[in-house]
């Protein structure tokens, strides 16, 4: 009896086996698409110089993927690379905020060169196109060849993000210092144990002919080269996760690898035009042309009666510069305030206050200082003054930059101030000095061509000041009263003046003194 009740158990157990599968529709219940979570994916495109501009794009951008549920962040890469201090302020960024969030992947598209290739391994995985390339990170100075400790400063801090990247997203860590110093030369060895090729300089080199396979370790960096690799070479050491034809075939193979599925097509975050806009305005070319420009203006406003269109453009000038500044992180509102209140000082001084005294050296002293502060990113409660090599390097290329400007505006206002009155052809840019037909009458042509000289007034005549000249103004000589512009200095109303030259319809004179 207790023998057929067993076999009679046994047979159900079978029956209930065989009949399991087929209830479940004869799919196992891991492989099922219905089963597995379905995750949004989004594309952030990064391509071009690697600057602050970028950096705050791809925090916007990033932030709105994030909000709207994205699991899965692609960086689609496609740079030769850029500064060096925004490649890590964004290696940082995805390390310890954004690849606690998310899922990040870089998706190199045509190359990931220098600051590129740091952005990317700060991705937790690499997904290469066909014939791509990444690698080459060593640090340059434009200008400046970097020797012995500066050199040594600069890789030491770059080999240190790559470090940082290689332990938090598993690379090998000796391929990716071989990207950025020279003289780093790399092996690969076979672990006899678990069959995978390791990686390791000259003399770290394993000593174990047992665990490893020495005799034929193989040469992959030399002492004498900087490790670049294409997408098949990434891919066989380990840095690419795979190398794909398309963004679908690297989709697939997440989906395949993590047991997920993608809702719909990702979507794309390109950087928008206003920001590619201020980029471009902070280029040290860019930034240089926009200083020269708003000095000119200033010189122009000060060298013509009234306030024209030449003092506007350089306030819409100073304006553009503040603004992009401030837009990327560079100007925090202290040095916004004290740039501002310089201007300020500046036109008192100017307008106001006669001569020139207190208020126009503070104002020139506290546009500069707003102006240098804007060079280093800092907060407001710290004195803007390099630290670190790559603040140095930023702090270098603005000077130049700022340089570049006074050097362009010293050299057209003196071609401003030597040749344009004698133009005939531009004559009509410039006011014609006024001249009294009699009694207390004058006649002002405004667009008038210069004459040789100017009316009613020659070289040496002495006359009285009418309205102060800043450095232009009106003054009087016996009972014609003309435009004239004092030579380097501001003379009060009352002060006696002797021309000493006069350049078409521009009359330059300055203080008598006998």
């Amino acid at each position: 009896m207790e023998s057929a009740l067993r076999k009679s158990a046994v047979v159900l157990g079978c029956v209930l086996l065989f009949l399991a599968p087929a209830a479940a529709g004869g799919r196992e219940p891991n492989d099922s698409a219905e089963n597995k979570r379905e995750v949004k994916a989004a594309v952030i495109v990064c391509k071009g110089l690697i600057d602050d501009g970028l950096y705050k794009s791809i925090q916007r951008r990033t932030q709105i993927a994030l909000d709207a549920g994205t699991e899965y962040l692609i960086y689609e890469i496609s740079t030769y690379g850029g500064l060096l201090k925004s490649a890590d302020d964004i290696s940082k960024y995805l390390i310890l905020d954004v690849g606690k969030k998310a899922h990040t992947v870089a998706y190199v598209v045509t190359e990931a060169i220098s600051a590129g290739a740091m952005i990317s391994v700060s991705c937790q995985d690499i997904i290469m196109l066909e014939n791509t390339t990444i690698g080459d990170c060593a640090p340059i100075q434009i200008g400046e060849k970097l020797e012995g400790v500066e050199r040594e400063k600069a890789e030491s801090f770059t080999r240190a993000a790559f470090n940082r990247a290689a332990e938090a997203n598993r690379y090998p860590a000796v391929l990716l210092k071989a990207m950025v110093s020279m003289q780093t030369e790399v092996y690969r060895v076979k672990n006899l144990e678990t069959g995978e090729n390791e990686f390791f300089e000259t003399h770290q080199l394993p000593k174990d002919p047992k665990k490893y396979d020495l005799k034929n370790k193989e040469l992959v960096v030399k002492s004498n080269e900087l490790l670049t690799l294409t997408a098949s070479r990434a891919f066989e050491y380990g840095i690419a996760r795979t190398v794909v034809k398309d963004l679908t075939e690297g989709l697939r193979f997440l989906a395949e690898r993590d047991g997920v599925s993608f809702a719909g097509e990702p979507m794309v975050l390109e950087t928008l035009w206003s920001e590619e806009m201020v980029r471009w305005l902070n280029s040290p070319v860019v930034m240089g042309v926009l200083v020269m420009v708003a000095l000119l203006g200033l010189y122009i406003e000060l060298n013509t009666p009234g306030v024209g269109l030449a003092g506007l453009v350089a306030v819409m000038c100073f304006a553009v510069i503040i603004g992009s500044k401030y837009l990327i992180g560079m100007a925090n509102w202290v040095e916004v305030v004290v740039f501002v209140v310089g201007v300020i000082l500046l036109m008192v001084e100017i307008f106001v206050l006669p001569g020139f005294g207190v208020a126009g050296v503070l104002g020139i002293a506290c546009i500069l200082a707003g102006l240098f502060g804007m060079l280093i990113k800092n907060p407001p409660g710290e004195i803007p003054w390099p630290e670190s090599q790559l603040d140095w390097q930023l702090f270098t290329n603005g000077v130049l930059g700022l340089l570049f400007g006074f050097g362009g505006f010293v050299v057209i206002a003196w071609i401003l101030t030597k040749y344009l009155p004698r133009l005939q052809f531009l004559s009509g840019l410039t006011l014609l000095p006024a001249a009294a037909k009699g009694g207390s009458e004058i006649e002002v042509s405004m667009t008038a061509p210069a004459e040789s000289k100017a009316v009613g007034v020659s070289v040496g005549e002495v006359g009285e000041v009418v309205s102060t000249l800043r450095p232009a103004g009106k003054a009087k000589f016996d009972n014609k009263i003309v435009d004239v512009v004092a030579q380097a200095e501001f003379l009060d109303k009352g002060t006696e003046v002797k021309i000493i030259e006069i350049y078409g319809n521009r009359v330059v004179v300055r203080k008598d003194g006998n």
